[in-house]
């Protein structure tokens, strides 16, 4: 008996007889547009060995847009959400789903463009009458920001869901949408060689300049049952949202992962992405959010402050 307790005491910690490591806990993840800056958190800190301190191994899907990315948690092929569209997850709440938001993904919609080809005689959005405007996925950020366009501009364009922003532009480019879609820092390469042409940023829908865009969401049940595992997640995250904007090796790591210029990393966190943007301790904007989810045939009225406490769960820092 001796013998047995001195040899336990003499292994490595975390370590059993059997010579096994104590298992960490899965989380299965769906995230929205692969390789997006805000979108990136969990696979950098996944990669740097952020989320294995708190005990957490996570295990990534990667969807095409909010849509998905919610259908994906509301089925539970996927734990947690990240990056799905505010208002997309506030109609779904709305309408009975089981959906609980964890946190802010981004804030404001300044990452966020749309283009044309070089040669299209569209030169602004209010050229856009009867032509085909692009968005991701239905309940997305993009959703929401095209139709806000159509209501800041008085237009009536065609919107059409695209997906991700590589089928978008091929679509763009062989001329089967006049108007595509895009995020910081994907195709400012093109801009900048004059293949495309810049029309609209997510921010000239004025109302959503503050608003929180895209948040974090998990299935109330899973919430429920792996609250404890989910409170180590939002530690991981904050701990890695930091280590983005601070380390040189966040920028190596991200220009590796998405395949971006390593200098392109610097105006993607001072121009695009500001540290405060990708936060995810608030939901800002709940007031025009809600005007908007009304505007846009989300929902039907402004959820109650008691609807809105129960849909938003933020874990304290």
């Amino acid at each position: 008996m001796r013998r047995r307790t001195l040899l336990a005491a003499a292994l490595p910690a975390g370590l059993t007889l059997t010579g096994r490591a104590h298992a960490a806990d899965t989380l299965k993840l769906a995230v929205g547009q692969k390789g997006n800056w805000d979108t990136s958190v969990a696979e950098l800190g996944q990669r740097a060995g952020i989320f294995r301190k708190q005990g957490l191994d996570l295990d990534i899907l990667y969807t095409q847009g909010s849509g998905e990315t919610l259908q994906a948690v509301l089925s539970s092929s996927a734990e947690i959400g990240v990056a799905g569209g505010t208002l997309g997850a506030i109609g779904a709440f709305s309408k009975g789903a089981p959906i609980r938001i964890l946190g802010s993904q981004a804030t404001g919609a300044g990452d966020l463009f749309w283009y044309v080809r070089a040669d299209s005689r569209v030169q602004s959005l209010k050229d856009t009458n009867g032509k085909t405007v692009a968005f991701s996925t239905q309940g997305s950020s993009t959703n929401s920001v095209v139709l806000g366009f159509v209501d800041t501009f008085d237009i009536k364009p065609q919107l059409v869901a695209t997906g991700g922003i590589p089928g978008t532009y091929t679509q763009v480019m062989s001329g089967q949408i006049d108007v595509g879609w895009s995020a910081a820092p994907y195709l400012l390469d093109a801009a900048e060689s004059g293949k495309i042409r810049i029309v609209a940023s997510g921010n000239d829908v004025p109302s959503m300049r503050e608003q929180t865009v895209r948040v974090n969401v998990a299935h109330a049940a899973v919430l429920e049952a792996r609250r404890p595992v989910i409170a180590r997640f939002l530690v991981a995250y904050r701990e890695t949202v930091r280590w983005m904007y601070q380390s040189a090796d966040a920028a190596k790591a991200y220009a590796e992962f998405a395949g971006v210029p390593e200098r392109l990393v610097k105006r993607l966190r001072e121009e695009f992405f500001p540290n405060e943007a990708i936060w995810a301790d608030r939901v800002t904007g709940i007031e025009s959010l809600m005007s908007d989810a009304v505007r846009f045939k989300f929902i039907q009225a402004p959820l109650s402050k008691e609807q809105i406490e129960r849909m938003i769960q933020i874990t304290a820092a």
